[in-house]
């Protein structure tokens, strides 16, 4: 930012006032931490830098969410499409990726959880992301869903079959656990169960869809699309983003 830096640190300063003024901000935010590699193609860097500048933004959102009052916040890290990129991506951003979510517990300022089909990913990988989690569990901070090998569909597929296998071995029959099947079936067995639902939903790099992010719990979230790329994303942005949320008439479908 160079000489537009204390203008945007005084600008910031004012906008945080009036938010916290305003109080109407969100319990949970998530967050689609797109644009890693198009930041690195625009940088001239390559793409493993990108991640991990990437990453190294994640601990700043965190703390910023932390000081303004969110209590929980999902990021998604990995999809299960990212999955089917070629090998020599993949290894050197399960490495990121393991080492930002070490750093994160090792922070031990926060409570994390894992959210996704960890039985898609490396064993190695799913390891160690697991103990992160447990290490994080007597944690009283901000609670941070890290979302890896995540995807909506596999969600909603895991928590379907999740339900149905609950009824059948409380001895219903599959007639009657189909019968009786309902809404409160899926959201009791889903990977955030028990967590309020996305209040609002930031995602960066200028893309204006979900990619089946959230796809239950964003049924009535507030969306808010940011050019800029993940790595480059600001406090400054961040503060916008929670502007546009308390501006809105939150009419959750009436």
């Amino acid at each position: 930012m160079g000489l537009l830096a204390p203008l945007y640190s005084a600008y910031a300063r004012v906008l945080d006032k009036r938010l916290r003024r305003i109080g109407v901000l969100p319990r949970h935010v998530g967050v689609i931490l797109d644009g890693n590699r198009r930041w690195a193609r625009a940088t001239g860097s390559h793409a493993t830098h990108g991640h991990r500048r990437g990453a190294d933004k994640i601990t700043e959102f965190i703390e910023w969410s932390d000081d303004i009052g969110v209590d929980v916040v999902t990021l998604w890290m990995l999809s299960t499409d990212n999955l089917h990129r070629e090998d020599q991506e993949l290894a050197p951003l399960f490495e990121i990726i393991g080492e930002a979510v070490d750093a994160l517990a090792a922070d031990g300022r926060w409570r994390l959880q894992l959210v996704g089909a960890l039985d898609l990913l490396p064993a190695e990988v799913a390891d160690r992301l697991r103990q992160a989690e447990q290490a994080t569990t007597k944690n009283t901070g901000i609670h941070v869903n890290v979302a890896v090998g995540y995807g909506g569909r596999q969600e909603i597929v895991d928590a379907v079959r999740a339900s149905l296998h609950h009824g059948i071995k409380e001895g219903a029959s599959l007639h009657d656990v189909a019968r009786d099947f309902s809404v409160e079936h899926v959201t009791e067995h889903l990977y955030t169960k028990g967590q309020p639902d996305p209040d609002l939903v930031i995602r960066t790099s200028g893309e204006q869809r979900l990619s089946g992010f959230l796809m239950w719990q964003s049924a009535h979230s507030e969306f808010y699309f940011c050019e800029a790329y993940w790595p480059a994303f600001r406090h400054i942005d961040f503060l916008r983003a929670l502007r546009s949320y308390a501006q809105r008439e939150r009419r959750r479908g009436r």
